[in-house]
């Protein structure tokens, strides 16, 4: 016998949701019935999950005017907890970090992109500076920029540097 306070969910439930299975791969959604010989099944196609791709990735960033010791040590810490970082120039007030992101589509680059600033603002002890600018382009685009003499030049210099 159970002893609680009526009303009281059970011990251990608090906050806890139901959620839903998915029935399992051998589950029929043809069932035959009984008084037919048999049924051609209804095939649906799957859908395969998209491939993720290649987007590079230009972050701006600005605020107060900050020592720039601090901001390169910083950079470099956000540079070391996010490995495909490739190139990352600051000045007082300012820097622009670039790198690439896989992802499947634009809108989670971007949506990652958004995040990274806030995300390794304490671990990595940027200042709290304000995103100003998103570039987020296919790793075709960036290629064919590159070849045709625009935008910016690959970061052959990998690493914090200031401007």
């Amino acid at each position: 016998m159970r002893r609680a306070r009526p009303g009281a969910p059970p011990r251990g439930t608090a906050n806890r949701a139901l959620t839903s299975v998915g029935a399992g791969a051998d589950f029929d959604r043809n069932p035959l019935p009984s008084d037919t010989a048999e049924r051609e099944p209804v095939t649906t196609a799957k859908e395969e999950s998209p491939q993720s791709r290649l987007w590079h990735i230009t972050l701006s960033v600005s605020g107060t005017e900050t020592p720039l010791a601090e901001i390169r040590r910083g950079l470099e810490q956000l540079a070391h907890d996010h490995p495909f970082l490739l190139t990352s120039r600051y000045a007082g007030d300012h820097a622009e970090i670039r790198y690439w992101e896989e992802a499947r589509d634009l809108h989670d680059a971007a949506a990652v992109a958004l995040r990274l600033w806030g995300e390794h603002r304490s671990s990595a002890r940027l200042p709290p500076w304000e995103i100003v600018g998103l570039e987020v382009i296919d790793r075709e685009t960036y290629h064919l920029r590159v070849a045709e003499g625009y935008g910016p030049p690959p970061a052959s210099p990998v690493g914090v540097h200031p401007y």
